[in-house]
């Protein structure tokens, strides 16, 4: 099932209406600390590990309904705590973490039984929607719930990534549509440049905040164009969506 916080946000909860529980397990702390960070804003129950067997013990003690599993860590590789994970959570979704040039890493790692993977270094909101996907799969969550964010008349299916407003589909590149999507999560509320560029173009983003007034102004020609306005500036303070008139 699908519910919304108080800062609009679409949340995704197990039938029961507990929150979904996720396990981290990288040895790099800086990795872990953000990653439980964006998990926790979903609204998630998060546990961290550094190392295979903090891992495994975690998973005896949480129950995931999902897995973040780095393929190298200190005590054993990702596939050894995989193939333990398994005999106790024979269904619980994986999803890897491996180096960008480690394409047999992948290969090994889903041909063992993990679910997906991403690569190192990777988007936070890429992360966010990959465990979505997993865990509605997996049936952890409703299978019914939606993915779709809506505000006024502005629609944003987080799965499909479709997007349209007045029933009018809107053609977004990869980084539109995560900014678009960070701000229809939190409609009326204003986001600052710093805040935009630390979930939109992830924690190693080295440029500067003038990309997103880029950004904006190209959300503005594709949302705003020949219609009412839902894009607001704040001056000195950040930006906000809001449905058109309001």
């Amino acid at each position: 099932m699908t519910t919304t916080s108080p800062q609009g946000r679409s949340e995704l909860l197990k039938p029961d209406g507990s929150p979904v529980r996720v396990l981290v397990v990288d040895d790099e702390q800086s990795i872990t600390e953000l990653l439980s960070m964006a998990l926790r804003y979903e609204g998630w129950r998060i546990r961290s590990a550094r190392d295979g067997a903090g891992a495994l013990q975690a998973a005896r003690e949480l129950r995931p309904d999902a897995v973040v599993l780095d393929m190298m860590l200190p005590d054993m590789d990702g596939l050894t705590v995989l193939g333990r994970l398994r005999r106790e959570l024979p269904d619980v979704p994986v999803l890897f973490l491996t180096a960008r040039d480690a394409v047999e890493d992948r290969i090994a790692g889903l041909t063992a039984g993990g679910d997906d993977y991403v690569t190192k270094p990777f988007s936070l909101e890429e992360v966010v929607a990959r465990l979505r996907g997993l865990i509605r799969r997996s049936g952890a969550a409703d299978r019914r719930a939606e993915s779709v964010l809506v505000v006024g008349d502005l629609t944003l299916d987080e799965d499909s990534h479709e997007v349209t407003r007045a029933g009018q589909g809107i053609h977004l590149t990869a980084t539109e549509f995560e900014l678009l999507r960070f701000l229809m999560r939190n409609p009326r509320r204003v986001l600052s440049k710093a805040q935009i560029l630390d979930r939109v173009w992830s924690y190693d983003f080295g440029g500067q905040a003038n990309v997103v007034e880029l950004y904006i102004s190209y959300l503005r020609r594709k949302i705003d164009a020949g219609r009412e306005p839902m894009i607001h500036t704040r001056r000195g303070a950040g930006y906000l969506i809001k449905p058109a008139g309001s």
